[in-house]
Parts: structure tokens; sequence; C-alpha cells
């Protein structure tokens, strides 16, 4: 049923089939249900010059790309996730056609508190909805949650294991170029910890297709201060690639 607004990006629509849908591509199912989407490029070389990955598949398209399989862990999948809601949200709802049905996200983010450390884990509770993807899937809301169940399960794993983490909301955005002062200490005072440029159309995805769905964000650049601060957080190489291995793990048990 749609459900009509003044404003069209608030008009929601529960009909689950669309006049494009992804069985409409036709890409096969994979023999496994579980995936990791990174935003760590240089960890997928990296693990591929350990001869621990293979490619399973590549995507056609305008932008093709890639889907890999753990040597060591075949019933794992691993892919790098695009940038936005639209692409890594989108991408997401054909990987369910395609059979997954367990996800973990990785990737890092703008801290909008300075006392975040760099490397400082996120486990994400859910996402301040400030794009317009996640509307398509889910009803106009000011925060999309994540399974509450799921979360939990992976706050266990993590407990267990003795890994440091913090849990929270992000901030999603579409636009990189407008994080205002005045924006930021909004989504501050809403719990946001971090912003990133995904999970909203993410968790939207997974709560309307009905899987499950768990995102760990690192603590990376500071826009908390009077100026923005890179603090480096690309070459934290360390990091990155011990939080895609943490990613391979917690989606064996979620």
């Amino acid at each position: 049923m749609l459900y009509k607004n003044e404003y069209p990006i608030l008009e929601f629509d529960d009909v689950k089939t669309a006049k494009l849908n992804p069985e409409s591509f036709g890409p096969g199912r994979f023999d496994t249900d579980k995936l990791v989407i990174t935003f760590f490029p240089e960890v997928i070389t990296k693990l591929k010059e350990q001869n621990k990955l293979r490619t399973e598949r590549v995507i056609p398209g305008e932008n093709p790309f890639e889907i890999y399989r753990f040597n060591e862990e075949p019933d794992v999948l691993i892919t790098l996730g695009q940038v936005g809601c639209p692409a890594c949200g989108g991408n997401l709802d054909l990987f369910y056609e395609m059979g997954i049905k367990k996800v973990m996200f990785c990737g890092g983010g703008g801290v909008l508190d300075s006392n975040i450390e760099v490397g400082q884990l996120l486990l994400v509770e859910g996402a301040i909805r400030d794009e317009g993807f996640s509307y398509h899937y889910l009803p106009p809301s000011r925060v999309a949650y994540t399974d509450q169940a799921t979360t939990n399960t992976i706050a266990r794993y993590l407990d267990e294991n003795e890994v440091s983490y913090m849990r929270g909301l992000t901030w999603t955005t579409d636009a990189i170029f407008r994080e205002t002062i005045d924006k930021i200490e909004l989504r501050k005072s809403e719990g946001g910890k971090i912003v990133e440029m995904e999970q909203a159309g993410c968790i939207a995805v997974a709560r309307f297709r009905g899987f499950e769905y768990g995102a760990l964000i690192y603590g990376g650049d500071d826009l908390s201060g009077e100026e923005w601060s890179n603090r480096g957080w690309r070459s934290r190489d360390g990091i990155r690639y011990d939080l895609v291995n943490l990613c391979k793990k917690i989606v064996r048990v979620i």
C-alpha cells in the first residue's frame, strides 16, 4: 500500500515487488548465505597476495565488481562495498536475491566526539536517516534500527573474545561536503557517534527483506573540533586487516 505525503521522499510503499526487482537480473544463487562487506581495498589486495581469497563471481554492469571466497573458510564470501546507500544498499538487495542471509559490514567513519580514538570500534545499533534511499524500504522515522537480537549476538561474541567496542548510532548522510557545524552538533545530541554514508540504507534493506545484518565501524577522521582532522585514519593497516578477519568470524555465528 502506498502512503501518500506532501513530500515525495516520505511516500512509502510497503509492497514487496516493484517493476524492476533483483531477480530480474538473473544473477544465480550462491551456495552459501554468508557475506562480509568491507571498504578496505588494500585488505582485499593483501588477502589475495596471501592466497587467502579466490574470485567467486564478477557482477557485470556499468561498474562491475567482484565477489571473493575465503579459501580457508569457503562458506564466507567477501566484497568491496560501494560508496553511498543507493550503490551499497542496492547491491545488498541484489545479494539477498542471490541467497545471502547473513551479512557483516566493516568500514570507517568520521567521529563526532574527539574522545573516540582512531580505531575504536562502534557496534552499530541504528542509523540516523539523513539520506534518501532508506525511505524506499522503511516507513519514515528518525532512526533505522538494526535487529536487536542480531546486534546482541555480535556483542556477546565481542565480549567473549575480549574485543573492545562501544554501541550506538551512526549518522548516515548523502552529502559529505554538507556536514555543517550545526548539523554535527544536532546529530551528536541525538546520539550519533560516527558519520558515514551507507548504514541507514543497508539496515533498511535488511529489515525490509528480513535477513541478519550487523556492522562494525571504526573511528576515523575527527569532525568534532573547530577544524576537520584527518588523523591519518586510512593508514591504519593493522586495524583494517584485523577488522575484516573479525567480521569473517562473526558472520558465521549470527
